[in-house]
């Protein structure tokens, strides 16, 4: 027995079909990758820098405690909102940023003691020093809690400045 003979009407069809296939499953992959194009930029925010020993006499002055330091840095292009952030030690001695928001690819350094914040420099207002000199972790969290980045010192070879 023979199939159904092949006409021009029957053709069509099937190149019709493949065709819509082809374009559905085209679509199918397409749809995701543009959709994620649109959706927002992950935050890509850091512990860039820390100089967690200020140089000379740690003598408690204010120009000594400001003198450690722990900056902060935002990769990506659009700005962060901090407010509710932490950024504490090992020990449990936390800093929250308030009302704070850190601009696209900027940093922000937190200084120990006290001063005026910018939008370059905020301070702990503190007067007693935070990082341990010989081994400690600075710990970045957002504002659930949820852990961003740390830091950690305290191997051979670290003198007083940690840098990622």
């Amino acid at each position: 027995m023979q199939g159904e003979p092949v006409t021009v009407s029957t053709t069509v069809r099937r190149l019709t079909a493949a065709a819509m296939t082809t374009a559905a499953i085209t679509a199918a992959i397409a749809v995701p990758a543009s959709a994620a194009d649109h959706r927002p930029q992950r935050e890509r925010v850091e512990i860039s820098n820390v100089q967690y020993d200020s140089p000379g006499w740690d003598n408690r002055s204010n120009r000594s405690l400001n003198s450690e330091w722990v900056e902060i840095t935002n990769y990506s292009r659009h700005g962060v909102n901090l407010d509710g952030w932490t950024l504490s030690d090992e020990d449990g001695r936390t800093y929250t940023f308030d009302h704070y928001r850190l601009a696209g690819r900027a940093t922000v350094r937190v200084h120990t003691g006290t001063g005026l914040d910018t939008r370059r420099d905020v301070y702990q207002d503190r007067r007693n020093y935070v990082w341990d000199n010989d081994s400690d972790t600075a710990i970045l969290r957002n504002d659930h809690r949820r852990l961003v980045d740390e830091a950690s010192w305290g191997h051979r070879g670290h003198h007083g400045h940690h840098l990622r």
